[in-house]
């Protein structure tokens, strides 16, 4: 015989998890620093540098990881019954409207914290690719 406790109630189905909040979050920056290394990778292109092709090559391999985590993130939402539906950008940061098993939810990010985190998030593809994936 199942019991109650077996399954959420509908409050508990409503709330948003800390793990839910932070897994937007991330998908967002990794959203975020595809688009920085896209733009540098233009800009590296386009310079006067010895070896822009080097460094090309090196931010394009970045970038790589970076999209290889993004999908992954892609999926755990899917899997987590997580849909954003819009994403607006102004003035002072990032407005996201998302859904979490058909609750709707939205937050903003300020750019300074995007700024932040979005080079932390970079700064910890440095590392072996296991450490990357932690974030």
């Amino acid at each position: 015989m199942e019991t109650a406790s077996q399954f959420p109630s509908e409050t508990e189905q409503r709330i948003q998890t800390e793990g839910d909040l932070n897994l937007v979050k991330r998908f967002l920056l990794l959203r975020i620093a595809v688009q920085i290394l896209d733009h540098d990778i233009g800009i590296a292109g386009a310079s006067s540098m010895k070896l822009p092709r080097l460094y090309e090559s090196i931010l394009r391999a970045l970038q790589d990881r970076v999209l290889l985590d993004q999908a992954a993130a892609k999926r755990e939402m899917i899997a987590g019954g997580i849909l954003i539906h819009r994403e607006q950008r102004h003035a002072e940061g990032l407005k996201v409207q998302y859904a979490i098993r058909g609750y709707q939810h939205e937050f903003t990010m300020l750019w300074p914290f995007v700024r932040r985190e979005a080079e932390q998030l970079l700064g910890q593809y440095r590392q072996p690719r296991q450490a990357a994936q932690r974030g």
